[in-house]
This record gives C-alpha cells, structure tokens and sequence, in this order.
C-alpha cells in the first residue's frame, strides 16, 4: 500500500450552487484537483472582509441633505423666488457632502 503523505482528511459539505461557484474558480487557476485547490486556498487563501458602516453613514447623512434640498426646492417652484438663505443652505449642504466624502476616503486608506 502506498504510504501518503498527509494522513489526516477533512471533510465538508456545501450546496449545489456553492460546488458550481468552487469548480468555477478552479477553471481560472488552470486546475482539476479539487484536493490541491481546496487545500491552497484553506491554507494560501484569504478573505476581505469590508467595513461598509462609513459608506452607510455618509448615505443616511446624504439622504438627510437630499431631503432639505427637495424642501428648499419645493419652496422656491411654489414662490418662484430663490432666496439668499436657500442658496447659502444649498452651499452648505454640498460642503457637507464633500466633507463626508473626504472623511469617508480617508478611512479607506
């Protein structure tokens, strides 16, 4: 009998979708051991994990400015006047997005 070099085996299950997806990635490293492949990428792998918290609250605090614009831009298709004070909350409102942006960049990197 033929001694092996690894003894020990591992074994789990996975569903259809998830052995289409494996044998996928398989195609791309120009492979057909599963065993091989599997074990390169348990042992060589890595997984990204991305904190999306700053990007859903620069959208809650854009969604919030969103809706004071539509408000000054309801005002102003009812009178027909734009005042001083609705551009400069306009303004102030773009600013605060790039701030957002730039904070959010930030964290990224």
């Amino acid at each position: 009998m033929v001694e092996r070099k690894r003894e020990i085996q591992i074994k789990f299950y996975v569903t259809e979708q998830e052995r289409i997806l494996i044998e996928e990635k398989m195609k791309l490293f120009a492979t057909s051991n599963l065993g091989a492949y599997l074990r390169k990428m348990a042992i060589d792998g890595y997984i990204i994990q991305v904190d999306y918290s700053a990007i859903k609250e620069q959208t809650a605090e854009i969604q919030k400015i969103g809706v004071n614009i539509n408000q000054i831009a309801k005002r102003i298709n009812s009178t027909g006047n734009a005042y001083e004070q609705d551009i400069k909350e306009i303004k102030g409102a773009l600013e605060k997005i790039w701030q957002l942006q730039r904070y959010t960049l930030s964290k990224v990197h």
